[in-house]
């Protein structure tokens, strides 16, 4: 009797023994954390493919201007960002940092989408409503990228239901996106690129338009751009900088800055020369400005091969950071209608001066290469950081400018910032531009870009 109270005693301490084990291994499984969820990896090369594409759209199309050029890089930027940007974990829709545009669509649920090929069919419809006027050649390469892409998605074993609703779904954020841009006071503004009928003050200070410019109209360029809604709201909120003005006292900084621009001109050395021509960036003969930074976005991204989710947000920051400069810095030259140092110096130290760049048709203060470098290289910088070398051959194999005797030459920088300074210094060299209109323009750059990147970009 007794052994058999033993070993019942017995089996019930091992019986408990057993079960605490079981709750203890339970327990522990318990406590092991969920994989973290694993961003999608996917190319870039469609982005990159549609930003190439991009520049010789806006290059080859009638009355290009940097005015319309920055505006279309900004939806062109969006709408890359926002086709693709729901299939992140990691980047989230910007639509509620931009005043009006509302929510995009989110895609079906349940349905398998393919990112490259909604960018694909976003690009192609935000590109034709935005440049209605591009050229039949132009068009149909847009197509015929359009369709290759999907052929080759095709081929890739993606199913044709896949395609179709991720072909449908970048074609409902573009023409969103378009829609909304038909609110912001630019839209087709290459239907009036000059304004015969602008009233600009009269006076010897003020600019008015060259005769024998940059353009061959003598008209205001886009005289109420700085009217147009900005993609940051704060940038529409930033105070116009202040101007120091015309001061014909030799001993006044006015007159230093102008006198400054003289002798520069009077002895640039070759290298200042190359360095003028490059960042001419002529919209008669390249995709101006803001596709050069767009241009150097897309190297930037070719070197480093980010994701595409990344990548689409490179574009978008540089395109809407670009679009917000051309603004900002339209309703500052509209607003002063400062003139331009040929005006000055012709008039106070050299009558026969000419400068090395011939004049663009809008007045001077402030910098317009200035604000948009250093927008764009505060975004580019926030994608990529500035201890980044950049190889910038956007105008290599060009012909040699038999008129200024210079060859164009592909440009290496050790930073990104560095590449910015060199490109509102370059303004200075070409004879157009004073100090004080690089420098602000700079600082003024800064503070948009900084605006742009300040929305929330990711969870």
């Amino acid at each position: 009797m007794k052994i058999k109270k033993s070993l019942i005693y017995l089996l019930g301490v091992l019986l408990v023994f057993s079960i605490y084990g079981c709750k203890e291994k339970i327990e522990e499984e318990e406590i092991i954390p969920e994989p973290e969820p694993v961003e999608l990896s996917i190319s870039p090369e469609t982005a990159l493919r549609w930003s190439d594409l991009t520049l010789q759209v806006i290059k080859n199309s009638p009355n290009n201007s940097p005015t319309y050029a920055s505006r279309s890089l900004g939806y062109f930027g969006l709408t890359m960002y926002e086709s693709t940007v729901k299939g992140s974990i990691i980047f989230k829709s910007i639509t509620s940092d931009l005043t009006g545009l509302g929510a995009t669509p989110a895609p079906e649920e349940g349905q398998e989408m393919n990112w490259e090929i909604a960018l694909n069919a976003g690009q192609k419809e935000i590109i034709n409503s935005i440049f209605p006027h591009a050229p039949i050649e132009i068009k149909e390469k847009i197509d015929s990228l359009y369709k290759l892409i999907k052929e080759e998605k095709l081929a890739q074993l993606v199913s044709q239901s896949t395609i179709d609703a991720s072909d449908v779904y970048g074609k409902l954020v573009a023409r969103q996106i378009f829609e909304w841009s038909k609110l912001d006071n630019g839209h087709e503004g290459f239907l009036k690129t000059f304004d015969f009928d602008y009233n600009y003050p009269t006076g010897r200070t003020y600019w008015s338009p060259p005769v024998a410019g940059q353009s061959s109209i003598a008209a205001p360029m886009h005289p109420y751009w700085g009217n147009n809604r900005t993609f940051a709201k704060a940038n529409t909120d930033m105070e116009i900088p202040v101007f120091m003005e015309s001061d014909n006292d030799p001993s006044s900084q006015y007159y230093k800055d102008m006198m400054l621009v003289y002798e520069i001109n009077k002895n640039l050395t070759q290298e200042e020369k190359e360095i003028a021509l490059w960042w001419g960036d002529d919209p008669a003969v390249s995709a101006s400005p803001p596709g050069h930074s767009y241009y150097l976005t897309a190297s930037l991204i070719k070197e480093k091969q980010n994701n595409l989710f990344e990548a689409t947000s490179a574009f978008a920051k540089v395109g809407m950071s670009a679009a917000d400069a051309f603004i900002n810095v339209w309703k500052c030259k509209y607003f002063y209608h400062a003139e331009r140092p040929k005006n000055f110096i012709s008039r106070n130290i050299d009558g026969r001066f000419v400068q090395f760049w011939p004049e663009p048709p809008f007045p001077a203060f402030t910098s317009g290469h200035s604000s948009q470098i250093a927008a764009t290289a505060t975004a580019m910088i926030d994608v990529f950081g500035n201890e980044t070398k950049i190889i910038d051959d956007f105008h290599t194999g060009r012909p040699w400018d038999s008129i200024r005797k210079v060859e164009f030459k592909t440009r290496t920088f050790d930073t990104i910032w560095e590449l910015a300074e060199e490109c509102g210094y370059s303004r200075i060299l070409g004879g157009i531009h004073t100090p004080q209109d690089n420098t602000v323009g700079l600082d003024e750059g800064i503070k948009i870009g900084n605006n742009i990147i300040a929305f929330n970009w990711k969870y």
